[in-house]
């Protein structure tokens, strides 16, 4: 088995100055934490992977494709290979866990 516990991960991905940590990768996934402070731009290009994303914190907006909506605490968005999105109008700090299928890279 393999725990995390998220305030670990937040403390390890600023320690490393980056907006995402990625803290599993196994075979067929991957899973980080991604982070966007509020009024950040979302730099994110499509990726060869599906993606989960589960909002762990803040608010702000997501597009897919030709596709928005809100996001905040709790919500899951589903991202299918290739297809442009991105965070905006961030209006809390947004924490997300990423899961990539098969891992990304």
């Amino acid at each position: 088995m393999k725990a995390f516990r998220l305030d670990e991960l937040e403390a390890e991905r600023v320690a490393n100055d980056g907006a995402y940590l990625q803290f599993l990768r196994e075979r067929n996934m991957s899973v980080g934490l991604y982070a966007l402070d509020a009024g950040q731009l979302d730099p994110q290009q499509p990726h060869k992977e599906d993606e989960v994303y589960f909002v762990v914190s803040g608010r702000g907006s997501i597009t897919v494709g030709a596709e928005t909506t809100r996001v905040g605490r709790g919500s899951v968005v589903y991202v299918p290979a290739g297809v442009p999105h991105r965070f905006h109008h961030i209006t809390e700090d947004l924490r997300v866990m990423v899961v990539f299928s098969p891992p990304e890279g």
